[in-house]
């Protein structure tokens, strides 16, 4: 296949016909079973890397009773190889300071480090070799080639510059493309309405962020007297919270842009993390499998599951050299189809994205929930304001959901009955997708703290809860 060798070499010199829709196009539209052998090949290649050169891998597979010797097939791999989990690299970095015994190269050929916060605990710390950083670009860039950008498009960077790995990807990958990168940023107080001044004098073509934040731009827009269409965007990529494959999300955000919307990313650990996107044909997100191997995997047995069917992502690196990830557990929940996609690739699918991660779902009386169903639900509902908090009682003896939601503006201008109405629209609409009764609390627009992060919408707090069901019942009275 079109340079696929390990490790990677790609020639920045490199581009396709503008015209083409593929970037490599033997790559991905060659039949599925035929990829699946080279895919075979290569994960016999890179785990006999990463046991040659990783205490880490070596240990936990000996105690698995596993050799990369006897990766004879796909099934061997999902069979033989034991899951990787995020606290067992935590503990490697505890072992193994700062980068953990999984740290297949030279600490002198490592070019980026990233990592999470640790605002809760130990940070887990990414060393990113030379080599590795320039085959993420072109992997990404490859794949935003496929959303549509081209050489020359302008592209907006909307998210924290800081250890965060979505930003530099993103940026990584526009430069490898040759777009006029717009690296703006987030998080700073102020910053977004000068980036609404900025989106509008410059006009990119492209924005990358959270659909969170682009939502939150929107406001500010309008705030300031401007409409976010004319901001001329056409292509707008987001990743770190579900949203962009959720359609009322999805279709909010096109609304009010006019923009092609597309949902990307895994985990900051699998960075190329744009291994699984979307394209400019197809929506939901494509899972890249000549970039990471992707498997949805049942969570009790970590073997795959059929197509069609709901599992955890489980990731395995086929280029990284540096800290690669080999059968990484991803802790989200997804579904997976291998129908014919739109754009002619012929990858496996991801048609509703990723819902969220399994460990954020609650359960109320007895019924599984996930923060983006009532995400998606809100946004379906025109006097929707745009936020929304999910507060968890556990204090009594039925666990018991109360929403606080944002109205729009003219509906709080509005006040008495049409609040109420919209209240009564809420809970009738929740009612409907979750099956049972939820208490709501309209709140005044950008009354709720926005973010230029990851959303975090759920408060499991018994005394909120009491506070605001307090207020509830005042206003009631």
């Amino acid at each position: 296949m079109e340079s696929w060798s390990f490790p990677p070499v790609y020639e920045d010199s490199y581009f396709p016909d503008r015209s083409s829709r593929y970037w490599f196009p033997r790559r991905e539209t060659m039949p599925a079973p035929e990829r699946e052998q080279l895919v075979l090949k290569r994960l016999k290649t890179v785990c006999a890397y990463a046991y040659e050169h990783a205490p880490f891998y070596r240990r936990k597979w000996d105690e698995a009773g596993f050799h990369p010797s006897q990766l004879k097939s796909l099934e061997d791999f999902e069979s033989r190889v034991p899951v990787v989990k995020k606290e067992d690299l935590r503990r490697a970095q505890e072992r193994s300071p700062p980068f953990g015994d999984y740290l297949c190269a030279p600490e002198s050929e490592i070019f980026h480090i990233h990592g999470t916060s640790g605002t809760t605990g130990r940070p887990t710390a990414f060393a990113i070799g030379r080599n590795d950083w320039h085959a993420i670009s072109n992997a990404h860039a490859r794949i935003m080639w496929g959303m549509g950008l081209r050489p020359g498009d302008a592209v907006c960077i909307a998210a924290i510059f800081s250890l965060y790995m979505g930003s530099w990807g993103a940026l990584a990958g526009a430069e490898r493309l040759g777009a006029r990168c717009f690296p703006f940023g987030a998080g700073v107080g102020g910053m977004s309405a000068r980036c609404i001044q900025w989106l509008n004098m410059v006009k990119p073509t492209a924005f990358y962020g959270t659909p969170t934040y682009a939502l939150h731009l929107s406001q500010v827009a309008a705030d300031e007297g401007l409409n976010p269409r004319d901001f001329k965007i056409k292509i707008m990529f987001f990743s770190g919270e579900p949203g962009a494959s959720i359609p009322g999300v999805r279709g909010k955000l096109e609304e009010i842009y006019g923009a092609k919307v597309i949902d990307s990313g895994s985990m900051a650990e699998m960075t190329p993390w744009m291994n699984v996107a979307g394209t400019a044909e197809t929506d939901g997100m494509l899972c890249w499998q000549d970039v990471v191997y992707t498997e949805i995997c049942d969570p009790e047995t970590m073997c795959r599951v059929p197509y069609g069917k709901r599992g955890t992502p489980v990731y395995t690196h086929l280029e990284r050299t540096s800290q690669p990830m080999i059968r990484l557990l991803s802790g989200d929940l997804s579904l997976w189809t291998n129908d014919r996609n739109p754009c002619g690739r012929t990858y496996p699918r991801l048609p509703q994205g990723i819902f969220g991660r399994i460990d954020d779902m609650f359960t109320i009386r007895g019924e599984n929930m996930y923060p983006s169903e009532i995400d998606a639900a809100l946004n379906e509902l025109p006097q929707y304001g745009g936020e929304h908090r999910i507060l968890i009682s556990r204090e009594a003896a039925m666990d018991e959901l109360l929403l606080c939601v944002e109205s729009d503006a003219l509906t709080y201008r509005r006040g008495g009955a049409a609040i109420a109405g919209f209240r009564n629209e809420v809970e009738r609409k929740l009612q409907k997708v979750l099956g049972l009764r939820t208490v709501v609390e309209i709140v005044a627009p950008n009354s709720i703290p926005r973010t230029d992060f990851k959303a975090r919408r759920v408060i499991d707090d018994r005394k909120v809860f009491a506070e605001f069901h307090a207020q509830i019942e005042k206003g009631q009275a």
